[in-house]
C-alpha cells in the first residue's frame, strides 16, 4: 500500500514538473529584428493563454535576463490599450498588460508590453536575453 501510495505522489510530481517546464521552454527565439518588439503596444509579447495568461506573462518575465546574465526585476504596472481580438473571454475586446523590467546594472527601468490573449515566437526584447 505504501509502495502504490509513493508511487502514485511521484507521478503527480513529475506530471506538474513536466508541465512546468513546457510552458517556459515553449516557442521560444533569442532575437527579433524589430527593436519595438514588447517596447510598443502595437508590437506586444504574445505570451497566449487566456485561462492561464498571468501565469504565462510571469514565466516570460522570469524567463529573460540581462545581456550578460543579470537578474531582472519586474513589477506589473496595469493594463492598458485596448485591441481587438478573437481570443478574448470578452468578446473581441481585449487589453495589454505592462510591466515596469528593469535589471543590476540598468540605469533605467523599461516598459514591457505583453498581450496574454493571442501566441506568437517569443523573442527576448532588445536589451535582454533568455537565461537557458
Amino acid at each position: 500500500m505504501k509502495i502504490a501510495l509513493f508511487s502514485s505522489c511521484l507521478l503527480i510530481v513529475m506530471a506538474c514538473t513536466t508541465a512546468k517546464e513546457s510552458t517556459t521552454t515553449k516557442n521560444f527565439s533569442e532575437k527579433n529584428k524589430d527593436l519595438r518588439y514588447g517596447y510598443s503596444a502595437s508590437n506586444p509579447i504574445k505570451v497566449g493563454g487566456v485561462t492561464d495568461g498571468p501565469a504565462r506573462e510571469r514565466d516570460y518575465l522570469y524567463s529573460l535576463s540581462g545581456p550578460s546574465g543579470e537578474k531582472i526585476w519586474f513589477s506589473r504596472q496595469g493594463s492598458c490599450c485596448a485591441f481587438k481580438t478573437e481570443n478574448s473571454p470578452f468578446g473581441d475586446n481585449a487589453l495589454l498588460d505592462k510591466y515596469s523590467v528593469t535589471y543590476e546594472g540598468k540605469g533605467d527601468t523599461v516598459t514591457l508590453y505583453l498581450n496574454m490573449y493571442d501566441e506568437d515566437v517569443l523573442y527576448a526584447p532588445e536589451g535582454f536575453k533568455f537565461r537557458m
